[in-house]
């Protein structure tokens, strides 16, 4: 038995059935979705071996491209000082999730999704590469960045749909919840990671330089995934037949989940706290900074944008490690709520260390709801429509986010950054309190 085999003994039981086999919202689905037969062991997910592989480098990554956001952001704001091109970077950077995360699903369904993750890695590796010769040659202009956010952002799409799809290979459906809480945990460890490193780099070797290293920071993930034993040549289903159909595919995967209320549900909360917020205002925390205080610009800024993450850290570590808050849309749908209300307190704050306490806060509701919502749609998917599902999902989740660079950063050019997060914000928090209010007419 080859090493390979061995590993993936090792992450697959004896007799494990695929989760979701069944009908969308059948029998099968629900057991997993309301935690039966879940491991209650803190970090279950890294106990199998092919997993901690999965973690490590998919944090790496997600390290890498907030490294690269914190100096191109830094260095476009430098450069142009317009809240319209944070905009666009929350545009840019979420509207191929809206218009490609179904068909990218599809066709993780139909090819090896590993293939598919290394081509997200490729092209993240192109924009730091770019970002560096134009740093070095010190001739930027807007339409380069334009250029270079919209490749980031089409990168984004065809890493992460195919990365969470993955995840049903390496871990058994039992071990799913923890899996993609971890996952979760993961992203925002990145995130916290990266101002630092991104802080030092920018420090030690200058921004022109530095965001060339960040390109290294790429290459373990898809040097892994070279030989990693999943997928379907190791799986041993067949892939998917079905023809990638684009706006057809949306529309017939929307028929399909009609009946699935959990699915519904948390689609619908990832979507109106994308549309209304998402992470637009991260695009704009250079002016937060600007605005709060009255030390270095640059590392207010960064350390904002680790409150933000650090919070989310521990949600991840006290959920994973204590088991606290199974997964249920009434509580994700609280966690939302009280997520918005942080970031409408945070907006109208003139104390920088108020708001370090309060981005602290809404980092720790983001990871709590988003992973939980997470959850709740990859455990029932049906194994026949996963990838679309899946791809759906992140639509809401993240491709909504485009129309929060409108909502905060476009229009926070004509009213300012701070009412227009703190009216987004307000708005978000009406919007859940209407699908409270609707769950609970559901279930009476």
């Amino acid at each position: 038995m080859s090493k390979h085999d061995v590993e993936r003994s090792a992450s697959r039981a004896p007799g494990r059935s695929q989760a979701g086999s069944g009908p969308p919202g059948g029998p099968a689905d629900v057991a997993v979705g309301r935690g039966a037969d879940i491991p209650k062991q803190s970090f279950a997910a890294l106990r199998v071996p092919g997993y901690r592989a999965h973690f490590s480098t998919y944090m790496l990554a997600m390290m890498a491209d907030n490294i690269e956001h914190v100096i191109s952001y830094w260095m476009v704001f430098q450069k142009f000082h317009s809240p319209a091109l944070g905009g666009f970077a929350v545009l840019s950077h979420w509207l191929p999730f809206l218009l490609l995360s179904v068909p990218a699903g599809a066709l993780a369904e139909r090819v090896d999704p590993r293939r598919l993750i290394q081509i997200g890695m490729a092209m993240f590796i192109a924009a730091s590469l770019g970002w560096g010769y134009f740093f070095v040659t010190d001739s930027l202009q807007m339409w380069h960045a334009m250029a270079l956010l919209v490749l980031h952002g089409c990168a984004g799409v065809v890493w992460q749909t195919s990365s969470q799809l993955l995840l049903h290979d390496i871990v058994e459906p039992a071990l799913l919840p923890s899996a993609v809480r971890l996952n979760a945990t993961a992203r925002y460890l990145g995130i916290l990671v990266g101002p630092a490193v991104g802080g030092l780099i920018m420090l030690t070797l200058g921004a022109s330089h530095g965001i060339f290293l960040n390109a290294v920071f790429y290459l373990p993930l898809v040097l892994w995934l070279w030989k990693a034993p999943y997928g379907p040549r190791f799986n041993g289903h067949a892939p998917v037949k079905r023809a990638v159909r684009g706006l057809a595919d949306i529309t017939q995967t929307l028929r399909d989940i009609a009946g699935n209320h959990r699915i519904v549900s948390m689609t619908l909360l990832a979507g109106a706290a994308s549309f209304f917020v998402g992470n637009s205002y991260h695009a704009q925390m250079p002016s937060f900074a600007n605005d709060l205080g009255h030390g270095d610009p640059g590392l207010l800024y960064s350390t904002l944008l680790a409150a933000d993450a650090a919070g989310a850290l521990l949600a991840g570590v006290v959920l994973e490690g204590r088991g606290l808050l199974p997964a249920n849309p009434r509580t994700a749908l609280v966690l939302a709520m009280l997520w918005a209300a942080a970031l409408a307190c945070f907006a109208t704050l003139q104390s920088y260390p108020l708001a370090l306490v309060l981005l602290f806060m809404a980092g720790f509701f983001e990871l709590a709801f988003g992973s939980m919502a997470q959850t709740l749609v990859q455990v029932n998917a049906p194994a026949a429509m996963r990838g679309r599902v899946i791809g759906l999902f992140n639509m809401s989740s993240m491709g909504l986010r485009a129309f929060s660079g409108i909502t905060v950063g476009l229009a926070g050019s004509v009213i300012g950054v701070h009412w227009s997060l703190g009216l987004s914000a307000t708005c978000l928090v009406v919007v859940v309190g209407a699908l409270l209010w609707q769950l609970k007419v559901t279930e009476a």
